[in-house]
Order: C-alpha cells, then sequence, then structure tokens
C-alpha cells in the first residue's frame, strides 16, 4: 500500500520528468512583479514603524546613540524588571549602570523562567506590520531567551527599519533560525476575550536608535 508520503513525493518526481537535469533553480527566473511595498512615497519609515508597533500594545523609545543606555534604564524602571538575561554579543557599554543584574547565556528553561524579563538587538524591523524580526545573532540569542520570560526589550536601529516584507526578507539570511515578533505575545479564546503572555512575554518594549528627536509611543 502506497503511503501518502510516497504518492506526494510520486506526484513531485512525475512533475519533475521534463526538467533537464542540468537545470539549477537559478537558471529559471521567477517573475517578482508584485507590489514590493505599501508606504506612501515620502513616508517617515521609522515613524510609521513606531506606530504599528505601539497598536500592538508595545512601547516604543526613539532616542540618539549617546543617550541609550539612559533610554534602556527608563524602560526597565518604568517596568519594574531587575533581572535580565543577556545573549551572547550584546554590547556590554550600552548597558546602563544601576542595580541590574545581568543574567549571560547560556541558561536554561527554569532560569530564564525565574528572569524578570531580556534584552536583545534585533536582525531588522518591518514598518508596515510593526515587526521586529531575530536570527540568533550576536546580541539576539535563543528564541527560549525572548520566548520564556515574561518581558523583552529590544533594540533596534533605526536603519534596519524596511518598508515591508520583501525589503526585510531580502536583507535577511534565510538559512538562520527567523523569529517575526508583532508585538506582545497574545491571543485570544471561543468568546474573544484577549489574553497576553501565553506563547511569549506579556511585555514588550522598543528602543529605536534613531539621531532624530526622541519619541514615545505607548
Amino acid at each position: 500500500m502506497t503511503s501518502s508520503r510516497e504518492a506526494v513525493l510520486g506526484r513531485i518526481r512525475a512533475a519533475l520528468t521534463d526538467v533537464p537535469a542540468d537545470e539549477a533553480p537559478a537558471d529559471v527566473p521567477v517573475p517578482r512583479d508584485y507590489r514590493r511595498s505599501h508606504t506612501r512615497p515620502g513616508e517617515n519609515t521609522v515613524a510609521l514603524f513606531a506606530e504599528r508597533v505601539a497598536d500592538y500594545r508595545a512601547t516604543v523609545t526613539r532616542t540618539d546613540p549617546a543617550a541609550l543606555p539612559a533610554a534602556i534604564a527608563a524602560a526597565l524602571t518604568t517596568r519594574g524588571v531587575r533581572q535580565l538575561a543577556l545573549p551572547g554579543g550584546f554590547p556590554i557599554e550600552l548597558l546602563p549602570p544601576g542595580d541590574w543584574e545581568w543574567h549571560p547565556e547560556p541558561l536554561d528553561v527554569p532560569q530564564l523562567d525565574a528572569l524578570d524579563g531580556a534584552i536583545t538587538l534585533a536582525a531588522a524591523g518591518i514598518a508596515v506590520t510593526g515587526t521586529i524580526v531575530l536570527d540568533a545573532g550576536p546580541g539576539q540569542g535563543r528564541r527560549a531567551l525572548t520566548l520564556v520570560p515574561d518581558y523583552h526589550l529590544c533594540v533596534v536601529r533605526a536603519e534596519q527599519i524596511a518598508d515591508d516584507v520583501p525589503d526585510a526578507l531580502a536583507r535577511l539570511d534565510p538559512t538562520r533560525p527567523l523569529t517575526f515578533i508583532s508585538g506582545p505575545s497574545a491571543t485570544s479564546d471561543i468568546e474573544l476575550n484577549r489574553v497576553e503572555g501565553v506563547h511569549g512575554p506579556r511585555t514588550l518594549d522598543i528602543v529605536i536608535v534613531d539621531p532624530a528627536q526622541p519619541e514615545q509611543h505607548a
């Protein structure tokens, strides 16, 4: 008896019978004439990103590079968090002085669960969707680092923010483990009651490093 897997693979092989053996995917161009951005001409990408992230009930702060440690300190003070997971490769000079406790990786799940939150960098941001993207690169850590603790503070540089999804995907490495985050974790039950923090952090703060005038969106 043929299994479902064998049936599917058989159909794929049958569909490829007329493909030359020496042909590679790059030899056949794929038309990409779809709309690549939903931003308006001249629209401020960083401002749009901040607005869309705030729509997800996250807090966005814009600051300049010199004031970044102070902006991080202000966010942590407002949330009342003290113990945070620190991914490998996070620039130590960005951490504010004070009574916070930074717990470097590696950390197991019980250790992560005992912390107040995590602080990370990002691989990219998407303005139209209000999304940050992590790829486990330096300063970002494993997926568990930002899924287990109840709080996530993410630092995004203004130049990392793409207009829309196609532009962001062109900047990312598809071989890396990509995590797309649009606001704090939330879900709804059958009666549409919103519950936050079920599948990830209940609270998300994003600090945009931008030479422009600092703004805050809550």
